[in-house]
């Protein structure tokens, strides 16, 4: 069994920020090998008690959320724990305990809004990130804005649609061949 602490440690202080989002083969192995265990400790009911405190909250959303997207990337099961992580970061945000943690941190609160498909979800994940995040929101409302583009646009994110089996659309097959979700990003990063 794995520690809030030891995630928390791992991927806050040893990946840090500036390893956050630069995916390499070397952290997604470093995960599964750390991690991949307590992930499935996590989906099978485990760990309750994280869920009693922020950091503790926050140490489960980056398990169920985020380590699975570096684990299994590209597959299902990247996808397969975001209905825990998303529970836990509705909860947590209408406790105020995302408030307890510093930026940039705090972030992984929100990010399971962000990866949700539901337009509601989306729309509270700009908020929070316009409300709550003073310091880096700039930098994460970019990212918030065009994964709510997606979401307004196909009602799901395209580019999961062969991991999860899910058959495209003539506009989703027409959408990702010019680009999909980097030429939003692009796109809204240059209207910005």
């Amino acid at each position: 069994m794995v520690s809030p602490e030891e995630v928390l440690g791992f991927w806050l202080d040893e990946v840090g920020s500036k390893g956050w989002y630069d995916p390499t083969i070397v952290l997604d192995q470093k995960v599964r090998d750390n991690f991949e265990a307590a992930w499935t400790n996590a989906r099978e009911g485990a760990y309750a008690l994280w869920l009693t405190y922020a950091s503790g909250t926050l140490a489960y959303v980056i398990l169920t959320d985020q380590f699975p997207r570096n684990m299994f990337r590209n597959e299902a099961r990247a996808f397969s724990t975001d209905r825990l992580a998303l529970a836990a970061a509705k909860v947590a945000i209408n406790r105020g305990w995302d408030m307890r943690i510093d930026e940039p941190a705090r972030q992984f609160f929100y990010l399971p809004l962000m990866h949700s498909e539901n337009l509601c979800d989306q729309e509270r994940c700009v908020r929070l990130i316009c409300e709550r995040m003073p310091l880096h929101g700039p930098e994460n409302m970019v990212h918030a804005r065009a994964h709510r583009e997606v979401i307004r646009q196909f009602g799901r994110f395209p580019h999961r649609n062969a991991a999860l089996d899910r058959q495209s659309t003539a506009l989703e097959r027409a959408y990702e061949a010019q680009g999909g979700y980097g030429a939003t990003l692009r796109q809204l990063s240059a209207a910005a």
